[in-house]
This record gives C-alpha cells, sequence and structure tokens, in this order.
C-alpha cells in the first residue's frame, strides 16, 4: 500500500508574523520557515504504518517555490522513501481549492491507497484543502483525525466532534488529514538531516493542469490594538458602562 503526504513549508509556529510593505501578504524574507506542524503528524503516522507493516511505500510532495524543497528534506530525514517537487510560479497567490487541483494531478500519477495531509496550515488555517481534494477524486475522507486504524482496503478513524469523539469506517482509498492529538512527530537526528541533503528530489510538471487562483487578497494587517481595561468602583457603574458605552446591556 502507497501513502502519499502532502506538506507545506510555513512561517515556524515560534516566530511572529508580520505583514509585508505593501499589505498584501505575510513577511517571509530571512524569516524562519518550517513544515506546517499539522503535515508534520501526517508524515509521522505515514511512518508509523510503514513500521507497522500496513503501508510499502511513503511518497512526500509539496508545492511552491524551490525553497519549499527544504520541508520535502526534512520529510526524507524522518523516513519517507520519496519525494516530489511540483513546482508553482506564484504559491503566496495559491488557494485551497488550487492546491487542490494540484494535488489531485499528483494523485492521479502515483495512485496512492492513502492521501494523508495535515488538518489545516497554521499560515492561513483554512483547513479546506482535504475536504476539497476528496471531493476533486470522488473519495472517502476523514478530517481531523486523532487517531487511525488501517486493516486491508478500509480504515477506522476516531475524530474528535463537538461534545465527544465519532469512530468512522471508510473504504480505500481515502483522503485523511491530521489533527495534532494524532502522534508525536519523531525528533529528526543531525546524521539524518545530513543524509538527507544528499538523497534525490523527484519533480513533476504540474504546468498543464488549470488551477488559477479563485480567491484574492486584498489586506493583510496585524490586530489592533487591544484597549488597555477600566477599573469601576462599583456594580452600577459597570452595569452603566456595559450600557452606554459597549451597548451589549
Amino acid at each position: 500500500m502507497k501513502v502519499l503526504v502532502a506538506l507545506k513549508r510555513v512561517v515556524d509556529f515560534n516566530v511572529r508574523v508580520r505583514p509585508t510593505a505593501d499589505g498584501l501578504g505575510v513577511e517571509t524574507a530571512g524569516v524562519k520557515m518550517s513544515v506546517n506542524p499539522f503535515d508534520e503528524n501526517a508524515i509521522e503516522e505515514a511512518l508509523r504504518l510503514k513500521e507497522a507493516g500496513k503501508a510499502t511505500e511513503i511518497v512526500a510532495v509539496t508545492l511552491g517555490a524551490s525553497t519549499s524543497q527544504e520541508g520535502l528534506r526534512h520529510a526524507l530525514a524522518m523516513g519517507v522513501d520519496r519525494v516530489i517537487y511540483g513546482e508553482v510560479a506564484a504559491p503566496e497567490a495559491l488557494d485551497s481549492l488550487a492546491v487542490a487541483k494540484l494535488l489531485k494531478a499528483v494523485v492521479e500519477a502515483e495512485q496512492p491507497q492513502i492521501v494523508l495531509l495535515g488538518k489545516q496550515a497554521i499560515d492561513d488555517d483554512a483547513g479546506q484543502t482535504a475536504q476539497m481534494l476528496a471531493a476533486l477524486l470522488d473519495w472517502p475522507q476523514a478530517v481531523a483525525v486523532s487517531k487511525l486504524t488501517v486493516e486491508g482496503n478500509a480504515a477506522t478513524v476516531v475524530r474528535e466532534i463537538d461534545g465527544g469523539t465519532e469512530t468512522l469506517n471508510i473504504d480505500l482509498p481515502a483522503v485523511i488529514s491530521a489533527d495534532l492529538r494524532l502522534n508525536d512527530p519523531r525528533f529528526v537526528k543531525l546524521p539524518n538531516l545530513m543524509m538527507a541533503k544528499k538523497k534525490p528530489i523527484g519533480t513533476q510538471d504540474l504546468s498543464g493542469v488549470a488551477a488559477a487562483p479563485s480567491l484574492k487578497t486584498l489586506k493583510v494587517a496585524e490586530p489592533p490594538p487591544r484597549a488597555a481595561g477600566v477599573k469601576v468602583s462599583s456594580v452600577a457603574e459597570l452595569v452603566e458602562k456595559l450600557k452606554n458605552e459597549a451597548g451589549v446591556l
């Protein structure tokens, strides 16, 4: 069974993001980048499936500029068998649907039984790519999965919902997105990172895929500063302020 893992290169979660000077994006020049944390959980789960004898090959794919290949090196260091890079002319303009269309082309070329990816990317927090990819492929889907079990041509997943969890049985092939609770990604050792730099990175020509973005970013700005708190001397004064200033009563 082949498992395809899609990953995205994002601003590291420890870095405070800043809008670009033109207000049309997020500043990435000179900023530490890393693999999207949810995608790293997807990589880890694929590796565990292989270690359990359920998967025979793990392929990781990323889309974007040439710098995105750093994430593929990280995936190789974690232990994936093969990686694919799909170059995109303007990756910052891609929306979820465009990414899903590009990934569909990769899936059709690779023919995996499971597509694993993070439930969302921490830069745009859209949380839509997995669902759109499943719809384009007409495959079953399970999103925000916190537990995955594969037996034969079917998978059992557990996902959190309001007030508890639900367990689903889905047939393969399927698209599955990983929640942070799915696992704890393994620590990547320095020797593995050094060896990953020497491994080949495959490419796939996606120029023929019609994946023009359907959304346009109008403005990116920091949230307004929070107003300072005000002390009141009595409950009556608090009620009065809520009525006259906040308009909540």
